[in-house]
C-alpha cells in the first residue's frame, strides 16, 4: 500500500465512522423508538454538538468524494512524490480538525481546517499534470 493509499484508508474510516456519537446522542436525546421512527417535524433536537458533527460529517462525504479519486488517479499513474504524500496526510488531519473544531462550534478555525483541506487536494491536481 503506497502512503497516499493509506491516508486515504484513515480518512475513509474517519468519514465513514462519524455517524456513530451523532446517533448515540439522539439515542440518549430520543430513546431507541424515537430514533427508530420516521423524523418528524416535532422530534426534540439533539445537542447541538451533535448536529454540528452531522453537518461536518456531511462536509467530510461531499470532499471524501474529491479526495479519494484524486488519489486513486495517482495510484493509478503510479505516481507518487513527496509532495502527494505530504498533501495526503495534511488533508487527513486538516479533515480531523475540521470534525473537531466544527463539532466545537468554532468557526474560523472550522474555516481554516477546511481550507487546508482544499490546498492539499489542489496539491493532488498539480501532481496528477505532473507540476509538482
Amino acid at each position: 500500500m503506497t502512503p497516499e493509499l493509506f491516508w486515504l484508508t484513515l480518512t475513509v474510516i474517519l468519514t465513514g465512522s462519524l455517524w456513530v456519537p451523532y446517533i448515540l446522542n439522539r439515542i440518549s436525546v430520543r430513546g431507541m423508538m424515537g430514533t427508530l421512527g420516521n423524523p418528524s417535524r416535532n422530534d426534540k433536537p439533539q445537542a447541538e454538538w451533535a448536529t454540528r458533527l452531522m453537518f461536518a460529517h456531511d462536509n467530510a462525504v461531499e470532499n471524501l468524494v474529491t479526495f479519494a479519486p484524486l488519489v486513486l488517479i495517482l495510484a493509478e499513474l503510479d505516481y507518487s512524490t513527496k509532495w502527494t504524500v505530504y498533501a495526503t496526510a495534511v488533508y487527513f488531519w486538516a479533515r480531523v480538525a475540521h470534525l473537531v473544531v466544527y463539532t466545537m462550534g468554532v468557526p474560523v478555525f472550522r474555516t481554516l481546517a477546511w481550507t487546508i483541506g482544499f490546498f492539499a487536494q489542489v496539491v493532488l491536481v498539480l501532481a496528477i499534470f505532473k507540476v509538482v
